[in-house]
Protein backbone atom coordinates (compact mmCIF):
# COMPACT_ATOMS: atom_id res chain seq x y z
CA UNK A 1 0.00 0.00 0.00
CA UNK A 2 1.54 3.35 -1.10
CA UNK A 3 1.66 6.60 0.84
CA UNK A 4 -1.41 8.02 -0.90
CA UNK A 5 -3.47 4.97 -0.02
CA UNK A 6 -2.37 5.22 3.61
CA UNK A 7 -3.45 8.87 3.71
CA UNK A 8 -6.81 7.93 2.22
CA UNK A 9 -7.19 5.14 4.76
CA UNK A 10 -6.48 7.49 7.65
CA UNK A 11 -8.86 10.18 6.39
CA UNK A 12 -11.79 7.82 5.74
CA UNK A 13 -11.28 5.89 8.97
CA UNK A 14 -11.22 9.04 11.10
CA UNK A 15 -14.35 10.32 9.36
CA UNK A 16 -16.17 7.03 10.06
CA UNK A 17 -15.15 6.96 13.70
CA UNK A 18 -16.26 10.58 14.22
CA UNK A 19 -19.67 9.68 12.81
CA UNK A 20 -20.23 6.70 15.15
CA UNK A 21 -22.29 8.83 17.62
CA UNK A 22 -24.76 9.62 14.82
CA UNK A 23 -25.43 5.88 14.51
CA UNK A 24 -25.57 5.30 18.25
CA UNK A 25 -28.60 3.01 18.40
CA UNK A 26 -27.37 0.53 15.79
CA UNK A 27 -23.83 0.66 17.16
CA UNK A 28 -25.08 -0.17 20.66
CA UNK A 29 -26.78 -3.32 19.35
CA UNK A 30 -23.48 -4.72 18.09
CA UNK A 31 -21.54 -3.54 21.13
CA UNK A 32 -23.97 -5.07 23.62
CA UNK A 33 -24.10 -8.30 21.62
CA UNK A 34 -20.32 -8.67 21.75
CA UNK A 35 -20.27 -7.66 25.43
CA UNK A 36 -22.79 -10.36 26.31
CA UNK A 37 -20.77 -13.06 24.59
CA UNK A 38 -17.51 -11.94 26.21
CA UNK A 39 -19.16 -11.78 29.64
CA UNK A 40 -20.42 -15.36 29.38
CA UNK A 41 -17.13 -16.64 27.94
CA UNK A 42 -14.97 -15.04 30.63
CA UNK A 43 -17.47 -15.95 33.35
CA UNK A 44 -17.55 -19.63 32.42
CA UNK A 45 -13.79 -19.88 32.02
CA UNK A 46 -13.27 -18.08 35.35
CA UNK A 47 -14.90 -21.13 36.93
CA UNK A 48 -12.23 -23.31 35.36
CA UNK A 49 -9.49 -20.93 36.52
CA UNK A 50 -10.88 -20.93 40.05
CA UNK A 51 -11.09 -24.71 40.18
CA UNK A 52 -7.55 -25.06 38.85
CA UNK A 53 -6.23 -22.45 41.28
CA UNK A 54 -7.81 -24.01 44.36
CA UNK A 55 -6.04 -27.29 43.61
CA UNK A 56 -2.72 -25.84 42.47
CA UNK A 57 -2.47 -23.57 45.52
CA UNK A 58 -2.53 -26.72 47.64
CA UNK A 59 0.48 -28.23 45.92
CA UNK A 60 4.18 -27.71 46.63
CA UNK A 61 7.18 -29.12 44.83
CA UNK A 62 9.03 -30.04 48.04
CA UNK A 63 6.12 -32.04 49.45
CA UNK A 64 5.70 -35.59 48.15
CA UNK A 65 2.43 -37.53 47.94
CA UNK A 66 2.64 -41.29 48.31
CA UNK A 67 -0.29 -43.52 47.29
CA UNK A 68 -0.70 -47.23 46.76
CA UNK A 69 0.71 -48.33 43.40
CA UNK A 70 -1.80 -48.02 40.55
CA UNK A 71 -3.99 -45.50 42.39
CA UNK A 72 -4.95 -42.27 40.64
CA UNK A 73 -6.45 -40.67 43.74
CA UNK A 74 -6.66 -41.06 47.50
CA UNK A 75 -10.08 -42.69 47.39
CA UNK A 76 -8.71 -45.72 45.52
CA UNK A 77 -5.55 -45.95 47.61
CA UNK A 78 -4.81 -47.94 50.74
CA UNK A 79 -1.72 -48.21 52.96
CA UNK A 80 -1.02 -50.12 56.15
CA UNK A 81 0.42 -48.56 59.29
CA UNK A 82 3.74 -50.36 58.74
CA UNK A 83 3.93 -49.07 55.16
CA UNK A 84 3.35 -45.47 56.28
CA UNK A 85 6.29 -45.82 58.69
CA UNK A 86 8.58 -47.10 55.95
CA UNK A 87 7.48 -44.23 53.69
CA UNK A 88 8.17 -41.62 56.37
CA UNK A 89 11.55 -43.01 57.49
CA UNK A 90 13.35 -42.46 54.16
CA UNK A 91 16.54 -40.35 54.39
CA UNK A 92 15.18 -37.74 51.95
CA UNK A 93 12.44 -36.79 54.43
CA UNK A 94 12.99 -33.81 56.73
CA UNK A 95 13.10 -34.64 60.44
CA UNK A 96 11.96 -32.43 63.32
CA UNK A 97 12.29 -33.30 67.02
CA UNK A 98 13.76 -36.64 65.90
CA UNK A 99 10.55 -37.51 64.02
CA UNK A 100 9.93 -37.38 60.24
CA UNK A 101 7.83 -34.44 59.01
CA UNK A 102 5.12 -36.64 57.55
CA UNK A 103 1.35 -36.97 57.75
CA UNK A 104 -0.32 -40.35 57.14
CA UNK A 105 -3.87 -39.45 56.12
CA UNK A 106 -7.23 -40.93 55.29
CA UNK A 107 -10.62 -39.45 54.67
CA UNK A 108 -14.24 -40.44 54.54
CA UNK A 109 -17.16 -38.73 52.84
CA UNK A 110 -19.80 -37.16 55.09
CA UNK A 111 -23.15 -35.57 54.22
CA UNK A 112 -23.43 -31.92 55.20
CA UNK A 113 -26.36 -29.66 54.16
CA UNK A 114 -25.59 -26.72 51.88
CA UNK A 115 -26.09 -23.34 53.52
CA UNK A 116 -28.24 -21.97 50.68
CA UNK A 117 -30.44 -24.92 49.68
CA UNK A 118 -30.21 -27.36 52.58
CA UNK A 119 -29.39 -30.14 50.10
CA UNK A 120 -26.91 -32.69 51.42
CA UNK A 121 -23.49 -32.63 49.76
CA UNK A 122 -20.43 -34.88 50.03
CA UNK A 123 -17.74 -33.22 52.12
CA UNK A 124 -14.24 -34.67 52.67
CA UNK A 125 -13.63 -35.54 56.34
CA UNK A 126 -9.85 -35.96 56.57
CA UNK A 127 -7.87 -37.66 59.31
CA UNK A 128 -4.39 -36.19 59.52
CA UNK A 129 -1.12 -36.68 61.33
CA UNK A 130 0.60 -34.25 63.74
CA UNK A 131 2.54 -32.49 60.96
CA UNK A 132 -0.44 -31.91 58.63
CA UNK A 133 -0.57 -28.16 59.23
CA UNK A 134 3.21 -27.79 58.78
CA UNK A 135 3.00 -29.54 55.41
CA UNK A 136 0.40 -26.99 54.24
CA UNK A 137 2.72 -24.03 54.10
CA UNK A 138 -0.01 -21.37 54.19
CA UNK A 139 -2.06 -22.95 56.99
CA UNK A 140 -3.37 -20.65 59.75
CA UNK A 141 -6.16 -20.77 62.30
CA UNK A 142 -8.81 -18.06 61.81
CA UNK A 143 -10.79 -18.75 64.97
CA UNK A 144 -10.76 -21.19 67.88
CA UNK A 145 -7.88 -23.65 68.19
CA UNK A 146 -6.43 -26.80 66.71
CA UNK A 147 -8.27 -30.03 67.50
CA UNK A 148 -6.93 -32.02 70.45
CA UNK A 149 -5.34 -35.35 69.38
CA UNK A 150 -7.26 -38.39 70.64
CA UNK A 151 -10.55 -36.49 71.07
CA UNK A 152 -13.67 -36.22 68.93
CA UNK A 153 -12.76 -32.72 67.80
CA UNK A 154 -12.45 -31.22 64.35
CA UNK A 155 -11.33 -28.06 62.61
CA UNK A 156 -13.21 -26.82 59.54
CA UNK A 157 -11.83 -25.13 56.43
CA UNK A 158 -12.93 -21.55 55.83
CA UNK A 159 -14.66 -22.34 52.52
CA UNK A 160 -16.55 -25.29 54.00
CA UNK A 161 -17.72 -23.13 56.90
CA UNK A 162 -19.12 -20.61 54.41
CA UNK A 163 -20.79 -23.11 52.11
CA UNK A 164 -22.32 -25.58 54.58
CA UNK A 165 -24.65 -25.28 57.57
CA UNK A 166 -23.72 -25.71 61.20
CA UNK A 167 -19.96 -25.54 60.78
CA UNK A 168 -19.17 -22.83 63.31
CA UNK A 169 -16.57 -22.69 66.05
CA UNK A 170 -17.89 -24.11 69.32
CA UNK A 171 -20.82 -26.03 67.82
CA UNK A 172 -21.32 -29.80 67.88
CA UNK A 173 -22.33 -31.88 64.84
CA UNK A 174 -23.12 -35.57 64.42
CA UNK A 175 -21.41 -37.54 61.68
CA UNK A 176 -21.67 -41.29 61.61
CA UNK A 177 -22.46 -42.45 65.13
CA UNK A 178 -20.30 -39.80 66.82
CA UNK A 179 -20.79 -36.24 68.03
CA UNK A 180 -17.93 -33.99 66.94
CA UNK A 181 -16.94 -30.70 68.55
CA UNK A 182 -15.81 -27.96 66.14
CA UNK A 183 -12.70 -26.51 67.79
CA UNK A 184 -11.84 -23.92 65.14
CA UNK A 185 -11.86 -22.63 61.56
CA UNK A 186 -8.69 -22.62 59.43
CA UNK A 187 -7.53 -21.10 56.14
CA UNK A 188 -4.92 -22.22 53.61
CA UNK A 189 -4.68 -19.43 50.98
CA UNK A 190 -7.78 -20.61 49.16
CA UNK A 191 -6.50 -24.15 48.55
CA UNK A 192 -8.58 -27.32 48.34
CA UNK A 193 -7.92 -27.93 52.06
CA UNK A 194 -10.28 -25.04 52.89
CA UNK A 195 -13.21 -27.17 51.72
CA UNK A 196 -12.38 -30.03 54.10
CA UNK A 197 -12.96 -31.01 57.73
CA UNK A 198 -9.92 -32.27 59.67
CA UNK A 199 -9.47 -34.42 62.75
CA UNK A 200 -6.89 -36.73 64.27
CA UNK A 201 -6.33 -39.71 61.93
CA UNK A 202 -6.46 -42.29 64.73
CA UNK A 203 -9.76 -40.90 66.00
CA UNK A 204 -11.26 -41.01 62.50
CA UNK A 205 -10.10 -44.62 62.04
CA UNK A 206 -11.88 -45.67 65.22
CA UNK A 207 -15.05 -43.64 64.56
CA UNK A 208 -15.54 -45.09 61.07
CA UNK A 209 -14.12 -48.59 61.68
CA UNK A 210 -11.09 -48.17 59.40
CA UNK A 211 -8.71 -50.20 61.57
CA UNK A 212 -5.15 -48.91 61.12
CA UNK A 213 -5.43 -48.18 57.39
CA UNK A 214 -4.48 -44.97 55.63
CA UNK A 215 -4.92 -43.74 52.08
CA UNK A 216 -1.95 -41.45 51.54
CA UNK A 217 1.18 -40.09 53.15
CA UNK A 218 2.47 -36.54 52.74
CA UNK A 219 6.15 -35.99 53.50
CA UNK A 220 8.36 -32.91 53.57
CA UNK A 221 11.40 -33.46 51.34
CA UNK A 222 14.71 -31.74 52.00
CA UNK A 223 14.56 -30.36 48.46
CA UNK A 224 12.38 -30.77 45.34
CA UNK A 225 15.46 -32.33 43.72
CA UNK A 226 15.19 -35.25 46.18
CA UNK A 227 11.88 -36.44 44.70
CA UNK A 228 13.44 -38.77 42.10
CA UNK A 229 15.77 -40.43 44.62
CA UNK A 230 12.95 -40.73 47.15
CA UNK A 231 10.65 -42.34 44.59
CA UNK A 232 13.34 -44.77 43.45
CA UNK A 233 14.12 -45.77 47.04
CA UNK A 234 10.49 -46.56 47.89
CA UNK A 235 9.87 -48.44 44.65
CA UNK A 236 12.95 -50.58 45.23
CA UNK A 237 11.64 -51.71 48.63
CA UNK A 238 9.89 -55.11 48.19
CA UNK A 239 7.62 -54.32 51.14
CA UNK A 240 6.07 -51.41 49.26
CA UNK A 241 4.06 -51.00 46.08
CA UNK A 242 3.59 -47.27 45.84
CA UNK A 243 3.13 -44.33 43.51
CA UNK A 244 5.17 -41.23 44.36
CA UNK A 245 4.69 -37.71 42.96
CA UNK A 246 5.04 -34.15 44.05
CA UNK A 247 2.00 -32.64 45.71
CA UNK A 248 1.78 -30.06 42.90
CA UNK A 249 1.67 -32.77 40.21
CA UNK A 250 -0.94 -34.70 42.18
CA UNK A 251 -3.33 -31.75 42.32
CA UNK A 252 -2.75 -30.79 38.71
CA UNK A 253 -3.74 -34.32 37.75
CA UNK A 254 -6.83 -34.10 39.96
CA UNK A 255 -7.95 -30.86 38.28
CA UNK A 256 -7.52 -32.06 34.70
CA UNK A 257 -10.94 -33.69 34.23
CA UNK A 258 -13.12 -30.90 35.58
CA UNK A 259 -11.13 -28.08 33.97
CA UNK A 260 -11.26 -29.80 30.57
CA UNK A 261 -15.02 -30.28 30.96
CA UNK A 262 -15.65 -26.64 31.94
CA UNK A 263 -13.44 -25.27 29.16
CA UNK A 264 -15.18 -27.48 26.57
CA UNK A 265 -18.61 -26.33 27.72
CA UNK A 266 -17.41 -22.72 27.76
CA UNK A 267 -16.08 -23.04 24.21
CA UNK A 268 -19.37 -24.34 22.81
CA UNK A 269 -21.39 -21.72 24.68
CA UNK A 270 -19.11 -19.00 23.34
CA UNK A 271 -19.40 -20.32 19.77
CA UNK A 272 -23.20 -20.47 19.91
CA UNK A 273 -23.51 -17.00 21.40
CA UNK A 274 -20.81 -15.74 19.06
CA UNK A 275 -22.96 -16.63 16.06
CA UNK A 276 -25.66 -14.33 17.42
CA UNK A 277 -23.12 -11.57 18.05
CA UNK A 278 -21.81 -11.89 14.49
CA UNK A 279 -25.33 -11.46 13.10
CA UNK A 280 -25.76 -8.39 15.30
CA UNK A 281 -22.50 -6.97 13.96
CA UNK A 282 -23.49 -7.84 10.39
CA UNK A 283 -26.83 -6.10 10.79
CA UNK A 284 -25.17 -3.01 12.28
CA UNK A 285 -22.48 -2.73 9.63
CA UNK A 286 -24.89 -3.41 6.75
CA UNK A 287 -27.11 -0.66 8.13
CA UNK A 288 -24.08 1.63 8.36
CA UNK A 289 -23.11 0.92 4.75
CA UNK A 290 -26.71 1.42 3.57
CA UNK A 291 -26.99 4.84 5.24
CA UNK A 292 -23.63 5.92 3.78
CA UNK A 293 -24.18 4.72 0.21
CA UNK A 294 -23.95 8.22 -1.32
CA UNK A 295 -21.05 9.18 0.95
CA UNK A 296 -19.03 6.11 -0.06
CA UNK A 297 -19.84 6.63 -3.74
CA UNK A 298 -18.69 10.25 -3.51
CA UNK A 299 -15.41 9.19 -1.94
CA UNK A 300 -14.88 6.68 -4.74
CA UNK A 301 -15.75 9.28 -7.37
CA UNK A 302 -13.12 11.74 -6.12
CA UNK A 303 -10.41 9.11 -6.21
CA UNK A 304 -10.50 7.13 -2.96
CA UNK A 305 -9.62 3.48 -3.54
CA UNK A 306 -11.52 0.34 -2.49
CA UNK A 307 -8.95 -0.64 0.16
CA UNK A 308 -9.42 2.51 2.30
CA UNK A 309 -13.21 2.05 2.16
CA UNK A 310 -12.98 -1.60 3.23
CA UNK A 311 -10.50 -0.76 5.97
CA UNK A 312 -12.62 2.10 7.28
CA UNK A 313 -15.70 -0.12 7.66
CA UNK A 314 -13.60 -2.82 9.36
CA UNK A 315 -12.04 -0.23 11.67
CA UNK A 316 -15.49 0.88 12.80
CA UNK A 317 -16.52 -2.74 13.40
CA UNK A 318 -13.34 -3.42 15.36
CA UNK A 319 -13.92 -0.33 17.49
CA UNK A 320 -17.39 -1.60 18.38
CA UNK A 321 -15.91 -5.04 19.10
CA UNK A 322 -13.25 -3.53 21.34
CA UNK A 323 -15.86 -1.53 23.26
CA UNK A 324 -18.00 -4.64 23.65
CA UNK A 325 -15.00 -6.69 24.77
CA UNK A 326 -14.05 -4.13 27.42
CA UNK A 327 -17.63 -3.92 28.69
CA UNK A 328 -17.90 -7.71 28.74
CA UNK A 329 -14.65 -8.15 30.66
CA UNK A 330 -15.65 -5.52 33.21
CA UNK A 331 -19.09 -7.11 33.63
CA UNK A 332 -17.49 -10.55 34.11
CA UNK A 333 -15.04 -9.18 36.68
CA UNK A 334 -17.77 -7.41 38.65
CA UNK A 335 -20.29 -10.24 38.34
CA UNK A 336 -18.12 -13.34 38.76
CA UNK A 337 -14.70 -12.66 40.28
CA UNK A 338 -14.43 -13.94 43.85
CA UNK A 339 -17.86 -15.59 43.98
CA UNK A 340 -17.51 -18.74 46.08
CA UNK A 341 -19.31 -21.91 45.06
CA UNK A 342 -18.84 -25.66 45.16
CA UNK A 343 -19.02 -28.50 42.71
CA UNK A 344 -18.39 -32.21 42.53
CA UNK A 345 -14.75 -33.25 42.29
CA UNK A 346 -15.09 -36.35 40.12
CA UNK A 347 -11.65 -37.58 41.16
CA UNK A 348 -12.76 -37.98 44.78
CA UNK A 349 -16.59 -37.95 44.45
CA UNK A 350 -16.75 -35.22 47.05
CA UNK A 351 -17.73 -31.57 47.06
CA UNK A 352 -14.96 -29.08 46.42
CA UNK A 353 -15.34 -25.41 47.24
CA UNK A 354 -13.68 -22.76 45.08
CA UNK A 355 -14.02 -19.14 43.98
CA UNK A 356 -14.48 -17.85 40.42
CA UNK A 357 -11.22 -16.27 39.25
CA UNK A 358 -11.21 -13.64 36.47
CA UNK A 359 -7.53 -13.35 35.58
CA UNK A 360 -5.81 -10.78 33.29
CA UNK A 361 -5.12 -13.60 30.83
CA UNK A 362 -8.83 -14.43 30.68
CA UNK A 363 -9.72 -10.78 30.09
CA UNK A 364 -7.22 -10.56 27.22
CA UNK A 365 -8.73 -13.73 25.80
CA UNK A 366 -12.19 -12.17 26.03
CA UNK A 367 -11.02 -8.97 24.32
CA UNK A 368 -9.47 -10.97 21.48
CA UNK A 369 -12.67 -12.96 21.05
CA UNK A 370 -14.70 -9.75 20.88
CA UNK A 371 -12.39 -8.35 18.20
CA UNK A 372 -12.62 -11.55 16.16
CA UNK A 373 -16.43 -11.45 16.30
CA UNK A 374 -16.44 -7.83 15.15
CA UNK A 375 -13.96 -8.55 12.36
CA UNK A 376 -16.09 -11.39 11.01
CA UNK A 377 -19.25 -9.30 11.35
CA UNK A 378 -17.74 -6.33 9.51
CA UNK A 379 -15.98 -8.17 6.68
CA UNK A 380 -18.93 -8.81 4.33
CA UNK A 381 -20.41 -5.30 4.71
CA UNK A 382 -16.96 -3.84 4.06
CA UNK A 383 -16.58 -5.83 0.85
CA UNK A 384 -20.07 -4.77 -0.24
CA UNK A 385 -19.21 -1.13 0.37
CA UNK A 386 -16.08 -1.41 -1.77
CA UNK A 387 -17.86 -3.18 -4.62
CA UNK A 388 -20.94 -1.02 -4.95
CA UNK A 389 -21.30 0.94 -8.20
CA UNK A 390 -20.32 4.60 -7.99
CA UNK A 391 -23.15 5.64 -10.30
CA UNK A 392 -25.74 3.69 -8.32
CA UNK A 393 -24.42 5.09 -5.08
CA UNK A 394 -24.58 8.71 -6.29
CA UNK A 395 -28.20 8.21 -7.35
CA UNK A 396 -29.21 6.81 -3.95
CA UNK A 397 -31.64 9.00 -2.03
Amino acid sequence: MNLNSLRQLGAVTMMNLRNVPSRLSTSLVATIGVAGVVTILVGVLSMSEGFRAVLQYAGHDDVAMVLRGGSNDELASGLTLEQTRLIADAPQVVRAADAPVASPELYVIIDVPMRTTGTAANVPFRGVGPYASALRQDFRMLSGRMFAPGKFEVIVGQSAARQFRGLTTGSTVRWGSTDWYIAGIFADRGSVAQGEVWTDATVLQNAFNRGTSFQSVRVQLRSPADLAAYSALLKADPRLTVRVMSERDFYQEQSRIITALIETIGFYIAVLMGVGAIFAALNTMYSTVATRTREIATLRAVGFGAAPVVSSVLAEAMLLGLAGGVLGCLAAWVGFNGIETSTMNWASFSQITFAFKVTPALMIRGLCYGLVLALIGGLLPAIRAARQSVVTGLRAS
